[in-house]
């Protein structure tokens, strides 16, 4: 299995990635356009942290780092982007499973606070959550769409890690520098 693994290089763990990252933002937008969900807020900023981790790995397949520091510069990058997403994910489920009576009261609008407000207060405000976050519009399986979303997080992090045990699994004409 770890030969297997230090076989792949640095292009295909982000490919791979790539290719999940878009499969991630199809069935997203997918349930939006066709299915007629409308993302909150949280929704959003895990779609950024998708489309994140997507950018990461489509410059780290491009660019082919040949030595273990390009490979651990990308791995860390797109593993931040995942992290994020998978923590606002989390946060996400919380507020799903708060009682009616602790669930905060919807906010405005993101387009409204992203027009008046400075992005720190956005992100603050977004972060603490909102009435329309907490509600739970579609179940699979008895699992809501934050949860599906952190399950689609936490294999995306495969790819990260990948790309860190090809680069120091032992190989043949890796180097630390490109």
């Amino acid at each position: 299995m770890i030969t297997n693994i230090a076989r792949l290089g640095v292009r295909h763990w982000a490919l791979a990635g790539l290719a999940f990252s878009v499969l991630m933002m199809a069935v997203a937008l997918g349930l939006e356009h066709l299915g007629g969900l409308e993302p909150c807020p949280l929704c959003i900023f895990q779609r950024v942290a998708v489309l994140t981790a997507a950018a990461v790995f489509l410059v780290a397949a491009i660019h082919n780092p040949g030595g273990r520091l390009g490979a651990a510069v990308y791995a860390g990058l797109s593993l931040a982007a995942v992290a994020s997403g998978a923590g606002v994910a989390s946060r996400h489920l919380w507020l799903q499973s708060l009682p009616a009576d602790e669930v905060p009261v919807c906010g405005p609008g993101l387009d409204y606070m992203i027009d008046i407000l400075p992005l720190r207060e956005v992100v603050e405000m977004v972060l603490s959550g909102s009435g329309e976050c907490a509600e739970i519009d579609f179940l699979l399986l008895g699992i809501s769409l934050p949860g599906w979303t952190l399950i689609g997080f936490l294999i995306l992090a495969l790819a990260p890690l990948g790309m860190l045990a090809s680069a120091f699994l032992e190989r043949p004409g890796y180097r630390w520098i490109d």
